[in-house]
């Protein structure tokens, strides 16, 4: 199994690449390494943070898609009915927007640090967005 960094600041996770499950997902993800943006408090999913891609094509469709993720789970949106994002749940979520619910591809999940998700999902709520960078373990 593969595993991606992700830094939120000055937190550290390792999640779990969902190769079996989201192999095009996946795939089209680990091109963009390393990813940096910036991450920022959602609006309509409950306990989550996202990083909006706006009209950034993915050329992906759904694959192991949900509504509903759990702790620790990261999910691509491909874009569609609204703008292209990544989720990222620290607690209870329901994924959705203001065009209303929708299915993000879940293609990570937090198997190391999940521990501080309630710190990191606490802090870009009340300190404003915070950088996150995604890398292979092995790159600074």
């Amino acid at each position: 199994m593969r595993h991606l960094a992700i830094e939120v600041g000055d937190i550290r996770f390792v999640a779990r690449l969902e190769e079996e499950a989201a192999p095009r997902t996946c795939a089209a993800f680990l091109e963009l390494l390393p990813f940096a943006n910036q991450v920022i408090h959602s609006r309509w999913s409950g306990e989550a943070v996202w990083i909006p891609l706006g009209d950034f094509d993915t050329r992906l469709g759904f694959e192991n898609h949900t509504s509903h993720p759990s702790r620790g789970d990261i999910l691509l949106y491909p874009g569609g009915f609204s703008e292209t994002e990544i989720l990222f749940a620290y607690g209870s979520s329901c994924f959705a927007s203001k065009m209303g619910q929708l299915a993000g591809n879940h293609f990570l999940t937090v198997v190391e640090g999940g521990g501080r998700l309630m710190e990191m999902g606490r802090r870009v709520l009340w300190q404003g967005a915070q950088p996150i960078r995604f890398s292979d373990p092995g790159q600074r």
